[in-house]
């Protein structure tokens, strides 16, 4: 399993809410930064080259978009 996920996201982000949601019901730890509140948050996810929100950072890997099956793929190591 993955040990460092990080959820960049913003209020009114419809995709980056069921995001959160869905990796709370599968009981997957993560970090959730709000890049409308958090100055450093949002620099942190336009250095790693994406503008959008919701992006991932599974384990440094990138998944931009809220991508179920891809999330669990990445978080299980597939």
């Amino acid at each position: 399993m993955a040990k460092n996920i990080v959820v960049y996201h913003q209020p009114g982000c419809a995709p980056c809410h069921r995001e959160m949601e869905f990796l709370k019901q599968q009981n997957i730890p993560f970090v959730a930064k709000d890049v409308s509140a958090d100055e450093k948050a949002a620099e942190e996810l336009m250095n790693l080259g994406s503008m959008s929100t919701p992006t991932t950072v599974i384990d440094g890997k990138l998944v931009v978009g809220f991508s179920p099956q891809k999330l669990l793929d990445m978080i299980k190591g597939s």
